[in-house]
């Protein structure tokens, strides 16, 4: 697990308000390894979120560069970037964003459409279903799933393009300790069985130290990353 799967290198992004500059990134280096499960933990307002955004296409930076699997993210053309996100990147955030009118099985299905990929979309959406452990709620609408189990639709909807990379903003942040823990232990299993490289960004210290490694961030900046003490089942 040598090889760099994102490579982060001098990443500063300000935002002006009326006459003043607001860094929301001083300067962040950063490297995760192919197959790696990392996290970047801090208090809210540190920066972490506008990172995932950077990385996710989702905002441009004021400077810096980002690499993702050779890729150049900064420099790259819109359209080109925009099918390497398509095709190797999938997204988990806070809010689940489900569409309430539809059942699981469509709101996958409607995912599918999006991103070109029909063909044996019915195989493809039980396997995701499946993996994620939902599979005898397919039928069943958002609203009357628990909100960890709305969170398993959202993580299957966004393994639907079998992503290399997966980013997720604060997955568990809506969710009790209990269906955190699922989910950060879903993300492993999915780490481990399908060799993703997840990069998750959380608050949560104790679910951080579940990951292969932490970055610290504060105010902007990476003060530290280290493995976390591998907890026992």
């Amino acid at each position: 697990m040598n090889e760099k799967m994102i490579t982060v290198e001098g990443l500063t992004k300000e935002y002006k308000t009326g006459n003043v500059i607001v860094p929301a990134l001083r300067g962040v280096d950063l490297q995760v390894h192919r197959g790696e499960f990392a996290a970047v933990v801090g208090a809210s307002g540190c920066g972490k979120s506008t990172l995932l955004y950077i990385l996710g296409g989702m905002l441009r930076p004021t400077k810096g560069s980002v690499w993702i699997d050779g890729f150049d993210m900064i420099g790259a053309r819109d359209a080109s970037r925009t099918q390497f996100l398509k095709q190797n990147i999938g997204f988990v955030f806070q809010r689940f964003n489900l569409i309430n009118s539809l059942n699981v099985f469509d709101n996958l299905k409607i995912s599918c459409k999006i991103l070109g990929a029909m063909n044996g979309y019915r195989e493809k959406i039980d396997e995701m279903l499946c993996h994620v452990g939902i599979d005898h709620k397919a039928r069943m609408k958002p609203l009357e799933l628990s909100q960890g189990e709305q969170q398993r639709v959202a993580i299957a909807r966004a393994l639907i393009k079998e992503p290399r990379i997966l980013l997720a903003d604060e997955p568990t942040g809506n969710l009790d300790s209990e269906n955190s823990e699922r989910i950060v232990e879903l993300f492993r299993t999915m780490n481990r069985g399908l060799g993703q490289t997840i990069l998750m960004i959380t608050h949560n210290r104790m679910l951080a130290d579940r990951t292969d490694r932490t970055f610290e961030m504060k105010d902007g900046r990476i003060l530290s990353s280290g493995t976390p003490p591998r907890q026992t089942a």
